[in-house]
């Protein structure tokens, strides 16, 4: 089966008014010079969700399809409620955004969320109608100690277990913590390894297992974005630092099927 390809830029804590009208201008323009092949979107900071709207808006083609869609970097796991400072699924479609990262590492070491807490993000985020792209990952010492396979399904599982058949309407991003904004990254063989991993444990957990898309999120760059993204089980990149420059993020683009 031939699965679209999605690129999709992780802004993470970086960007600007003006910042932002620079880049998208140049990726925009880039993307109508060479139509892309792939699937194409930006997860970004929420106060800008509303600017990247409309950037969105500008990209539609003809037939009314966007050619850059709008990601969140978080979702709550609260519908509503006292939850001070957290923005809910239903907030986020208010902006038409199409996609929302689930358990980014940062956030998993940072804001401790766990296994429990991502799979409950990943519920409000389809019951609200936006694409869960959610994020696995062992540690360098994980990796040392053999249990790389170990760590990613029993991520993964997590969200299976609580989402069901909805299972089949996410988007998965193996992101190696050891190669996050390090510079390092998993050779395609080493990341597609994982992938084959993921994709039968989706194939296992429901008949639509083979449409799910699995991205790679270990510093894929322009430079190796084009040998990754011939792997067989490699759907796409969740790109970091690359995508906050307009010539390499187009170049991925251009790299995708």
């Amino acid at each position: 089966m031939t699965r679209k390809q999605l690129i999709a830029g992780n802004w993470k804590m970086n960007g600007s008014l003006a910042a932002n009208q620079q880049l998208l201008d140049e990726v925009l323009a880039g993307m109508q010079t060479a139509a892309p092949r792939c699937d194409v979107a930006v997860c970004v900071p929420a106060p800008y969700l509303a600017q990247v709207q409309a950037y969105q808006d500008r990209s539609r083609d003809a037939s009314g399809r966007a050619r850059l869609d709008l990601g969140a970097q978080d979702v709550s796991m609260h519908e509503a409620g006292a939850y001070t400072g957290e923005v809910s699924a239903n907030m986020l479609r208010d902006f038409g955004v199409r996609y929302a990262i689930a358990g980014h590492s940062e956030r998993r070491q940072y804001q401790g969320e766990t296994d429990v807490h991502v799979a409950l993000k990943v519920k409000r985020a389809l019951a609200a109608g936006i694409t869960p792209i959610v994020c696995v990952g062992e540690t360098l010492r994980e990796r040392e100690e053999g249990m790389t396979e170990f760590i990613v399904k029993r991520q993964l599982s997590a969200v299976i277990h609580l989402n069901g058949h909805c299972i089949s309407e996410i988007v998965v991003a193996y992101e190696p913590v050891w190669a996050i904004g390090t510079g390092k990254t998993a050779t395609p063989a080493e990341a597609q390894a994982v992938h084959a991993v993921l994709r039968a444990q989706l194939k296992a957990a429901t008949e639509h297992g083979e449409r799910i898309p699995i991205l790679y999120g270990g510093s894929m760059n322009a430079a190796n974005a084009a040998e990754l993204l011939a792997q067989p089980d490699i759907d796409g990149g969740l790109i970091g630092g690359a995508s906050l420059k307009a010539p390499d993020f187009l170049k991925i683009i251009a790299s995708a099927a």
